[in-house]
């Protein structure tokens, strides 16, 4: 098996009534412990590379190539996804690359910008068979998306009818980067955002929320459930312990595969959430 497009794992998702999971890839550690956790619980997955990573790593294609090659030795079905890229040369680099979706992240531009560059987007990515996300305003910019942030359901619909998105990432409660789960989502807005909006809903920030919320969110109208935090917290802490036992450890084999073990540990245990009635909806998505 086995890479999808990120259209075929949505749309099969919300067909059964769960959600995806997009997890975030810093280095190939992370994609191979992302892989291997959903192997372990036989569910697909949504590797993500966001800009701040690619940034990192000094350019996208090496670090895009490690992940297309994982996902095309896995066991499961893998899909490819450029996350928060603010600008268009990103995305276009990101399709060369083999990417099944992209994220264009315009929120921080005004409103008649952040369409008009939202829009052009997804008529380049659709003539290319891409899924395109994108959110709106400061209540989903990755630079300013905080708790009390929020989306407005008229303005989500009004935004997604003239960019004509795939999938549109919301504010309802969630904050990128927390370290405590404990973010309390606003299940109302989500259902009336739901209401309006056609297009699949996407909950950033997920790394905050607890596995009862995630569960609630996904009941509620959430398909694509972003997580970054989790994993990191989990890479850091096995590293930090194995390094602070062994003061003479120097081979980095050691302590990465001790990170990417805890990752992958965690990522099964997301995936296992996020596709919380995955043992009972395996006809319906198709997946043995």
């Amino acid at each position: 098996m086995t890479r999808v497009g990120t259209r075929a794992l949505i749309d099969a998702s919300r067909t059964a009534g769960i959600g995806t999971a997009a997890l975030n890839v810093i280095q190939i550690e992370h994609a191979e412990a992302i892989v291997e956790g959903a192997e372990r619980v036989g569910a697909p997955v949504i590797l993500q590379l966001s800009e701040n990573a690619v940034r990192y790593h000094g350019a996208l294609e090496p670090i895009a190539a490690a992940c297309r090659n994982v996902a095309e030795q896995a066991s499961v079905p893998v899909a490819l996804h450029l996350d928060h890229a603010t600008t268009a040369e990103l995305c276009h680099r990101a399709a060369d690359a083999g990417f099944d979706s992209v994220m264009i992240d315009a929120s921080a531009a005004p409103w008649s910008e952040n369409v008009a560059i939202t829009a052009e987007i997804a008529v380049w990515g659709h003539d290319r068979g891409l899924w395109i996300e994108a959110e709106i305003g400061e209540v989903g910019g990755k630079g300013a998306h905080v708790t009390g942030a929020r989306t407005d359901p008229v303005q989500a619909e009004r935004f997604v009818e003239q960019t004509g998105v795939d999938g549109l990432a919301i504010a309802i409660g969630s904050s990128h980067a927390m370290r405590t789960r404990d973010a309390t989502l606003d299940l109302d807005l989500l259902a009336r955002i739901r209401a309006r909006v056609a297009v699949p809903l996407v909950l950033h920030g997920s790394s905050g929320v607890s596995d009862a919320g995630i569960a609630e969110a996904i009941d509620a109208g959430i398909t694509k459930v972003n997580v970054a935090t989790q994993l990191n917290i989990a890479f850091t802490g096995a590293v930090r312990t194995l390094l602070t036992d062994d003061a003479g450890l120097v081979d980095p084999r050691t302590y990465l595969g001790a990170g990417r073990d805890a990752v992958a540990r965690r990522a099964a245990e997301l995936i296992t959430t996020i596709n919380r009635t995955h043992a009972q909806q395996e006809e319906k998505v198709g997946i043995a």
